[in-house]
């Protein structure tokens, strides 16, 4: 694997905190001119240091373990024990230093501070995920020399879009910490896929290396495969929604459902990657990371739910108090569940230790929150006097399994004991909020959140203060247990599948030709050059048969007619008439063309497709596929047609057919069309 020579640029700039967000259908180029922009690379906030470090260490890892590799190579190869002995204590310093590197890599990806909302508002930190790093791909060559050999066209009149195209990639390495970065990760994302069908056919390679970083760990990885470039795309999509997710301002109800939206987002980003991307090269791409993912995006949803249903304060009101007690045991539990896969072979020594301990905190601290409501359910004088009927329904069923003596249904109206039953709430959230605290206090990188300390120092108190009330009364009785209270919530957080038709983009390398026929995966002959003769009789006709358009093909050709005579046969598509380029024209600009012969006739260019098998495996792997239930394969180029199919999924987004809706409805119209496809137009002879 290459080493990366040149240094990662900054990845933000002065706009990186902007959280302008569009509204539904609003075109983000009307506002903020060309989304194909990333961030100033010489900004310094501290997101992009925190980004630019990451990039740097990075480097340094990926120098190490191609030096440890070396070294390895060298200690198995020789026999001289000598040579071995020196070999192997450089490969103990080697390894000394990775360890330092991945150390202070992690200590990066554990400073959730730099994401944080700069509000004054105390909220608990969210735990955002930093972006892939990705060394600079050179698609020039590759692409110029695939124009030339496969389509049979001067490359150089394709290289400005092939600069924009790289252009947009480098850009998408910056993306600003808003709509618009979204936007510019999707549109690449889009480009890839029409990337795909151009140039990268099933039976070759192209030859162009994608190198991407361990977002955790800083591993590199090279693959040559266009899924690898798109998995790694849609990783970083995921990693935006997080940081959005992690900024924003939650003491308003605006800001909560920003935050709401941009949590599980992200972890549709996460699943849709999951279900679509196998044999994937790096850790964090694979199954169990993206599954660890997906939880801990939709327990930081949820909190932010139970934070909507807090804001503004608590009410007196006995029904309030049940629902905050169930929505924080609903917190608490999906933390658990994400703190559990993360301490799961493999991603117990590869997830950030602080990353676990934070979640059990989380679901400590949750899990005392939902006791104390319930105990403010059962302990506030002002919520003793009226029970309403669907108060008493939540409850009798507020805990998991049977309560032991008294009946649940006498507790509400015997005084004495809600408040032993709400005693015995409090010195359960005690002892939870005292777990919480000492969790917090073992991990370092926890310790220094003063947020963190402040949020569970105050639940701590307000618990402490009113289980000190309650044990000043002359209680003799035994202290009771307090029985499981039973998560739910009125708002459960689910995933939000990805909108892949939000941003709308036009193929950059259009003019080679509708994707229907001109494609990496079909096949044909050079051009050929016929000349129709001019019209001799009044009326007289081609003795052919078009079909269809974008572009037109030759249905049919008479035999002893003048198209016969020249050269046509029947599957030619024209691609040009007279110098007038027909790859995109429609039916009757062909036959205006063609009839419009002058004295010296009329010159056509056509091709010949020689494979209509790739065609089919094309059209599986399309956009306009509506299913797919199978994986596409990092490294593994699909070769059948069914194998094709199995793969749509990663592939396609939605773009259904709709008036005005520019290029890209165009586009997903005609590649529905192919030489073997339905035709739209009825067969007419000239």
């Amino acid at each position: 694997m290459e080493e990366q020579n040149t240094t990662r640029e900054p990845e933000t700039s002065s706009n990186d905190d902007s959280m302008s967000v569009l509204s539904p259908g609003e075109d983000s180029s009307s506002r903020n001119g060309s989304i194909r922009k990333g961030c100033e690379p010489f900004g310094q906030s501290q997101r992009s240091k925190l980004q630019n470090r990451r990039a740097r260490i990075n480097q340094q890892i990926n120098k190490e373990m191609r030096m440890r590799a070396g070294a390895e190579n060298l200690f198995r190869a020789t026999t001289n024990n000598k040579v071995k002995a020196t070999v192997a204590l450089e490969l103990s310093y080697v390894n000394s230093n990775l360890q330092l590197l991945k150390e202070e890599l992690e200590d990066l990806n554990s400073n959730m501070e730099v994401y944080q909302t700069q509000s004054d508002c105390v909220n608990v930190p969210m735990i955002p995920l930093g972006l892939k790093e990705t060394k600079e791909v050179d698609f020039s060559i590759p692409i110029q020399d695939f124009i030339c050999e496969h389509y049979g066209e001067d490359s150089s009149l394709y290289n400005q879009h092939i600069q924009e195209l790289m252009d947009l990639r480098q850009s998408m390495r910056t993306p600003s910490r808003n709509q618009t970065g979204l936007d510019l990760l999707m549109e690449y994302y889009k480009q890839l896929h029409y990337l795909d069908q151009r140039f990268f056919p099933p039976h070759r390679n192209l030859g162009v290396h994608f190198h991407w970083y361990d977002s955790l760990t800083g591993v590199p990885s090279c693959q040559r495969a266009l899924a690898f470039e798109k998995g790694s795309v849609l990783f970083n999509i995921g990693a935006l929604y997080t940081q959005i997710g992690a900024r924003q301002d939650r003491s308003t109800a605006a800001g909560i459902e920003r935050a709401v939206d941009a949590f599980q987002r992200a972890a549709g980003a996460f699943n849709y990657l999951k279900e679509n991307f196998s044999n994937a090269p790096s850790l964090d791409m694979s199954a169990p990371a993206l599954c660890m993912l997906v939880r801990l995006m939709l327990a930081q949803a949820q909190e932010c739910v139970l934070e909507s249903v807090t804001l503004g304060g608590r009410r007196d009101d006995l029904l309030a108090s049940l629902r905050l007690a169930q929505e924080a045991a609903r917190v608490s539990d999906v933390y658990l569940l994400a703190q559990r896969s993360m301490r799961q072979p493999p991603m117990k020594d590869y997830v950030p230790l602080s990353w676990a301990s934070m979640a059990r905190v989380k679901s400590e601290h949750f899990a005392a929150l939902s006791h104390h409501f319930a105990a403010v359910a059962l302990c506030e004088p002002a919520l003793c006097e009226d029970v309403s009927e669907e108060a008493e329904k939540i409850f009798l069923n507020l805990y998991v399994g049977a309560c032991a003596v008294p009946p649940l249904g006498q507790i509400l109206t015997n005084g004495d004991e809600r408040r032993k039953f709400g005693k015995a709430h409090l010195r359960h959230a005690l002892m939870r909020h005292e777990e919480a605290s000492r969790l917090h206090a073992v991990c370092k990188i926890l310790r220094k959140m003063d947020i963190l300390q402040d949020v569970l120092t105050d639940a701590h108190k307000r618990s402490l203060d009113g289980y000190s009330q309650l044990d000043r009364e002359d209680d003799f009785d035994p202290t009771a247990e307090a029985p499981r209270i039973r998560p739910e919530s009125r708002r459960t957080a689910d995933v939000t599948a990805l909108d892949f038709s939000a941003v709308r983009v036009e193929d950059l390398f259009r003019r080679l030709g509708p994707l229907s026929v001109f494609c990496a995966g079909a096949r044909w002959g050079p051009p050929r050059v016929v000349r129709l003769p001019p019209t001799t009789t009044e009326g007289g006709g081609l003795g052919l048969t078009l079909r269809g358009d974008s572009p037109v093909m030759v249905a049919g050709v008479a035999a002893g007619g003048c198209a016969h005579e020249a050269g046509l046969r029947e599957g030619d598509y024209i691609v040009s008439v007279d110098g007038h380029d027909c790859k995109w024209a429609k039916h009757g600009r062909v036959v205006d063309l063609l009839r419009k012969r002058d004295v010296g006739g009329v010159e056509i260019a056509v091709v010949t497709l020689h494979s209509q098998q790739t065609q089919a495996e094309k059209r599986a792997l399309g956009p306009s596929s509506s299913s797919g239930s199978g994986k596409e394969k990092s490294g593994h180029r699909v070769t059948s047609a069914a194998k094709g199919r199995g793969s749509a999924s990663f592939l396609k987004w939605n773009r259904k057919k709709r008036e005005g809706d520019g290029t890209c409805d165009k586009l997903a119209a005609l590649d529905s069309a192919s030489s073997s496809g339905t035709i739209r137009h009825a067969d007419h002879m000239y």
